[in-house]
């Protein structure tokens, strides 16, 4: 169905602050069950906006539809920043969790990325049951086919040609969304609809060169959404997926496999836990390898595969095994991670990561029983690929509302991501907004912008991931990594809450006064174990003497405390190693040819170091996780600092405003491909067309002063208050 345009006059608003309108059914409503939907539709209640969740099946809300785990580099960091603005999948995930590591131990707390092997049965079974309690959310089963848009005036479709004009410019907030329409022909009004549909959005599942319409394995794709987005004018690319094979742990032979254990005791993901109910029975996940066998075979079969063509672009940094094997030829064989995907109360199948790949079924198998403990391996289900659409997320706002229709936002894969985590963040910052700009009648009421989340880089990771997305748009399946944010040092997993919840919390999306106060608690603790330490000083030479003379520092007569020692690596703690088990126990063999594999890392030298609490008994008191804080944050104390100032000229730049309406084609000093880009993306701060790939100081430099010459527009006055933009 195309879309629904309409000539009725916008709907009603009233003197309140929240409008009320007898012809809408919700305020908001989510599309997709996923974990975006997930988190979108649970801000937006929070947020005080009546919600519908939208979804095929009510059965698979929550699904974790590729691997069993939460987390990792950099994706550890946004399932904490989601927990601390009260999202859902970082408490779901230590329910569920069967094995817990951090990753990135051995390196500094900036980069340390926790993870979680978790049941996929739990996982969901409580997803749902939490959706389901939740006040003011009601969960509905339904396949979405339209958008409907509602345009004031509509003089012979004038409005419809601009909405489906390809120029973003001049299709800006050429409608304003009123509701979707269901499959089933019924129509439900609302105020802001948010799409979360992940890979469904005009889906196509791939094994070998069979090909059919579906977002993933037994489930239909949404088609009649994805040409409703076509007709309305987004740009839309298609990009691919892939999972690997299903296999039937009875049938492996684990003996032959280095193991790998759990941290114990484990780290949960949310700041409300202490600890997790599985942290006694952590499962095991094994370690494997493809052979050269497996590479012939698959290299053999490649004509047999659709989805390798290069026409339409994979992830990069969880590629399938085809395209290893294309990218990487020299390599005799790549790691593959048996994870089980539960408890075995409740699952035998586990999933082989890092072999994802799409050829037909019985070359699957074949390549399977060639790798080392699978020569007898049952396969429940074949790998597959997903080709599915995307939308140009350059057509976002940093609250993710298009800027194309009005009420109308976007979170998930349909942006151009992947992984549950990106798709998690996405959804509770897009249905948090949507929630508090109808819940606050988009400010119609006293003139004034309603309240939004919005983050910019230096705020976190989610931060970061919005800017990238809608500044530079996607070429291939965005994820996360810490090398990404160019402000680590204080964007790190265990200061998460300390950065993100009481700003939640100010827009109401922190509802729990315990959670409040467990943060108060918290930064109590942390005051007073830091005061511990600055209480005692000593001279260098009763330093010296402490550490039994075995120590080189200036006798420069400074007093300096325990922290001052902490900062200088006098005094340290490993406050990190976590009591993990052998991480191999495979054969001799097998071990010594792993650390053949693996170089050698040279030995760090570092001043002889005394143990905090020999020097201040009362540190023993203090509680590990107190302790890892203080520390971090003392080890981080200069580079913090300076990374404070870069941030401060990063707001000044956030803070200049570029006006909406320029028209850049009439910038007569503009190259080409700056108009092209600038009028792709339309920033709304110089700071974020810097970042613009191909943008150059001298066309910032002139975009200031054509901002400067149009007294007119607010970021005129701005530019004009601050002087020029620093460091271009």
């Amino acid at each position: 169905m195309p879309l629904c345009f309409s000539n009725k006059e916008p709907l009603s608003s009233s003197s309140s602050s929240r409008r009320v309108s007898l012809e809408v059914d919700y305020d908001v409503v989510v599309i997709g069950g996923g974990h975006a939907g997930c988190e979108a539709s649970s801000a937006a209640v929070r947020a005080g906006a009546k919600t519908v969740l939208v979804t095929q099946k009510l059965d698979t809300i929550g699904e974790m539809s590729c691997n069993p785990s939460f987390g990792g580099i950099g994706k550890g960091i946004l399932v904490r920043e989601v927990d601390a603005m009260d999202g859902l999948c970082g408490r779901m995930a230590d329910l569920g969790g069967v094995q817990f590591r951090i990753l990135n131990r051995s390196k500094g707390p900036a980069v340390h990325g926790p993870r979680a092997q978790v049941d996929r049965v739990i996982y969901k079974r409580n997803m749902i049951e939490t959706l389901e309690s939740y006040p003011g959310l009601v969960l509905k089963s339904g396949s979405v086919a339209d958008i409907l848009l509602e345009r004031g005036e509509d003089v012979d479709g004038l409005a419809a040609r601009r909405l489906a004009s390809q120029d973003s410019e001049s299709a800006q907030l050429s409608a304003t969304v009123v509701g979707v329409r269901l499959e089933s022909g019924e129509i439900i009004r609302s105020r802001k609809v948010v799409i979360t549909t992940g890979t469904f959005l005009g889906g196509e599942i791939h094994i070998g060169l069979k090909a059919f319409p579906a977002g993933r394995k037994g489930e239909a794709a949404s088609t009649g959404l994805s040409k409703s987005l076509k007709d309305a004018g987004f740009r839309l690319g298609r990009m691919k997926t892939g999972t690997p094979p299903r296999l039937d742990g009875r049938t492996i032979d684990y003996s032959r496999m280095p193991r790998q254990l759990g941290d114990m005791p484990p780290t949960p993901f949310s700041f409300i836990h202490d600890t997790v109910p599985h942290a006694d029975n952590q499962i095991s996940c094994y370690q494997t390898r493809t052979t050269a066998a497996v590479h012939d075979i698959i290299r053999a079969n490649f004509d047999k595969s659709i989805h390798i063509r290069e026409t339409v672009r994979g992830p990069r940094y969880c590629p399938s095994i085809e395209s290893k094997i294309k990218r990487f030829s020299e390599r005799e064989g790549h790691v593959i991670w048996l994870e089980p995907e539960g408890l075995p109360e409740h699952t035998d199948i586990v999933y082989p990561n890092g072999i994802s790949n799409t050829m037909p079924e019985d070359i699957q198998v074949q390549f399977l029983r060639q790798i080392p403990g699978l020569e007898n391996v049952v396969m429940t289900q074949p790998g597959y690929g997903v080709e599915y659409d995307h939308i140009d997320p350059r057509e976002l706002k940093r609250n993710l509302e298009t800027k194309r229709v009005s009420g109308l936002y976007m979170a998930g894969q349909i942006n151009g991501t992947t992984g549950y985590e990106e798709a998690a963040a996405q959804g509770i910052l897009a249905g948090a907004n949507a929630g508090l700009s109808a819940a606050h009648g988009d400010g119609v009421a006293n003139g004034s912008e309603p309240p939004q989340l919005v983050l910019d880089r230096s705020d976190g990771y989610l931060g970061v991931l919005i800017d990238d997305l809608i500044t530079r748009g996607v070429e291939e399946p965005y994820r996360v990594f810490t090398s990404r944010s160019e402000y680590r040092l204080t964007s790190r997993s265990d200061n998460a809450d300390l950065r993100l919840m009481r700003r939640a919390a100010a827009l109401g999306l922190v509802r729990d006064p315990a959670r409040l106060a467990r943060l108060d608690a918290v930064e109590a603790d942390m005051a007073s174990a830091q005061a511990l330490l600055e209480r005692v000083v000593m001279s260098p030479n009763s330093w010296v003497a402490k550490f039994g003379g075995d120590v080189r520092m200036a006798y420069d007569g400074q007093l300096r405390s325990a922290l001052d020692m902490i900062r200088m690596g006098f005094l340290r703690d490993d406050v990190w190693t976590g009591a993990r088990g052998p991480e191999n126990t495979g054969t001799g063999q097998q071990q010594q040819q792993q650390q053949q594999r693996q170089p050698a890392r040279p030995k760090l030298t570092r001043p002889p170091a005394a143990r905090i609490s020999d020097v201040v008994p009362a540190w023993a008191d203090v509680p590990l996780e107190i302790q890892r804080r203080v520390i971090t944050e003392t080890m981080y104390h200069g580079y913090i600092k300076q990374q404070e100032q870069e941030v401060s000229l990063f707001k000044r730049d956030e803070g200049l405003r570029l006006p909406a309406d320029i028209d850049y084609s009439r910038i007569g000093v503009l190259s080409r491909e700056e108009i092209e880009k600038l009028s792709a993306v339309r920033p709304d701060t110089f700071g974020a067309a810097k970042r613009i790939d191909g943008i150059t100081p001298g066309c910032i430099l002139t975009l200031l002063k054509y901002v400067q010459r149009n007294p007119h527009s607010q970021g005129a006055d701005q530019a004009a208050n601050s002087g020029a933009v620093t460091q271009i």
